[in-house]
């Protein structure tokens, strides 16, 4: 778990090593389906907003499809998901971009190892040999174009013609951010599924299972609630300002009782440019220091005198007037400065003796 002043790794496996899956049950499940009627569309639009597991879908189905060619096998009748382990082959072959039979449409780094900004005629040279071939496995041929938003007009067109006419056992998963701004008529001869935002337990979740111990339960909360269904957005929160601020305001509450006011200050014009959810990491991570000094104070032996029922007096009281602030701050939207320097006035108070 981090600790005060170290940075947060943040950073997620990509979706062809993802083999963990949270939410969407029911896309998946239209997926296994339509796969196990033995009448797969040979194209499918999986569309949504960025961040919430389209390509991780893709890949998922991709894996399953190569994995288990016919779909009346019995471990495709009998399958209730499209997941496998990391550890099967297939699972490995795409994780390591191996897999003879997937090919993969995405933004690459060409002669002078820049990423272009599109899909470009050059990356998408193998398209048309790639799906004109035998399957080198004897099942499917498969292609994840992620994201059909940053295809080259011309690259858009040389698609639409292979939706024209696909080839047999063919499967073609595009991916795209914004569906609505595609060809129509790449859209129509695609099966179309839209992903919604995740719930943020399904953030949490996911984001948990990704960094492990990187990140604190309480911070991970936070992001995925701030997130709008995005386990992107999530990590981008965890490994910006709310780990930032987590950790300076760590770093204060240790000095205490002795307070800092230029890194106050600091601080303070940090949280009046922030988001809410900044704001709310920095009273929470306060809250948990008092929450621990409460909990020493209290199993402390009853005998222990004056000076015990002091400081339980003095944390109680600062527990009362930083809630009391921090609603006030929240309900009026006032300055997060001033919240700063009480904040840490009363702790400092709180701490002393």
């Amino acid at each position: 778990m981090s600790e005060a002043g170290e940075d947060i790794d943040v950073s997620l496996p990509p979706p062809r090593e993802t083999t963990a899956w949270f939410g969407h049950a029911e896309a998946e499940r239209a997926l296994l389906e339509a796969y196990r009627s033995a009448r797969m569309p040979h194209a499918w639009l999986i569309g949504g907003p960025a961040g919430i597991g389209k390509a991780t879908l893709a890949y998922r189905t991709a894996r399953f499809v190569l994995a288990h060619p016919d779909p009346g096998m019995a471990s495709v009748r009998a399958a209730t998901s499209l997941g496998m382990p990391a550890e099967h082959r297939v699972a490995r072959l795409v994780a390591a971009q191996g897999h003879p039979d997937l090919l993969v449409l995405e933004r690459r780094p060409e002669e002078d190892d820049k990423i272009p900004t599109v899909i470009t005629v050059k990356a998408s040279s193998k398209l048309i040999p790639f799906l004109g071939s035998t399957p080198r496995e004897g099942g499917w041929r498969v292609v994840i174009v992620d994201s059909a938003d940053e295809l080259h007009p011309a690259v858009a067109h040389k698609l639409l013609k292979l939706l024209e006419e696909p080839p047999p056992r063919s499967l073609i998963l595009i991916i795209s951010h914004a569906p609505g701004r595609l060809l129509a008529t790449i859209r129509s001869r695609c099966r179309r599924l839209l992903l919604r935002p995740l719930a943020s337990e399904d953030v949490a979740r996911a984001v948990a299972a990704a960094l492990g111990e990187n990140a604190a339960p309480a911070l991970i909360k936070q992001a995925a609630a701030a997130a709008e269904g995005s386990v992107a957005r999530a990590t981008a929160l965890l490994g910006g300002p709310l780990a930032a601020v987590r950790a300076r305001v760590i770093e204060l509450l240790d000095r205490l009782p002795a307070t800092d006011p230029r890194a106050l200050h600091a601080l303070g014009e940090n949280l009046d440019r922030a988001d809410r959810i900044v704001v709310t990491t920095f009273v929470d991570a306060v809250r948990e220091w008092l929450s621990g000094r409460l909990s020493g104070a209290a199993s402390e032996p009853a005998n222990a005198g004056a000076g015990r029922a002091g400081r339980l007096a003095r944390l109680a009281k600062a527990w009362e007037d930083i809630n009391n602030a921090a609603r006030d701050a929240e309900m009026y939207n006032l300055e997060r400065k001033p919240l700063v320097f009480k904040v840490f006035g009363w702790l400092a108070e709180a701490a002393r003796g």
